[in-house]
């Protein structure tokens, strides 16, 4: 009876450690002009980790902006216009011609201090919820932002840098959110 249960014991640990290797978690740095981000994205939602990453890999986000940003809400980027954009131009319409499926994980994944989100078109114009291909955001409310949970998917999260966030959200802005000077991620570092 004691074997059984030693031999049990050790399949559940043995169990456990081939469950943990298959579930490691991608992270990627932006490298910005104010300092790096490091970002792990979460394996709960496939679609938009993978998504991120291939972008991420092909030098999509290279040179882009933080074309909006609001205090104590969030930043934003991914605007593939904003690669070459004029000072004060607006932007925010930019991205790819594919949208992807919601990945929604609440209550174990939801909008806090430091998450990571794609952005999405308005309601009226896409009711399914689907995400942007390659607009993201950082939440940077303490409290975070609830009242967008199941509705816009989270996909990561931010290990380092929030410091650098949060002097991004100071920025001075335009009428449009879009900070007066520019601030760039140079590039996204896979790791």
């Amino acid at each position: 009876m004691m074997k059984k249960r030693a031999l049990f014991i050790l399949a559940s640990m043995m169990f456990s450690v081939v469950c943990l290797a298959q579930t490691s978690t991608k992270e990627v740095t932006l490298k910005t002009t104010m300092g790096d981000i490091r970002i792990a994205l979460y394996d709960e939602t496939p679609l938009h980790r993978d998504n991120f990453l291939k972008l991420a890999e092909e030098h999509v986000f290279d040179s882009l902006l933080f074309h909006r940003v609001i205090k104590n809400f969030m930043i934003q980027s991914g605007d593939i216009h904003s690669k070459h954009a004029l000072p004060g131009q607006r932007l925010g319409t930019g991205s790819f011609d594919y949208t992807i499926e919601p990945e929604f994980r609440t209550p174990d994944i939801y909008h806090r201090f430091g998450t990571v989100a794609m952005a999405r078109e308005g309601d009226k114009k896409n009711p399914e919820m689907r995400s942007s291909a390659t607009q993201f955001y950082i939440v940077t409310r303490q409290n975070g932002t609830p009242h967008l949970d199941g509705k816009y998917t989270v996909f990561g999260e931010v290990k380092e840098g929030m410091d650098v966030v949060c002097r991004i959200q100071e920025m001075a802005t335009d009428d449009f959110d879009r900070p007066l000077e520019d601030i760039r991620i140079l590039e996204v570092i896979v790791k």
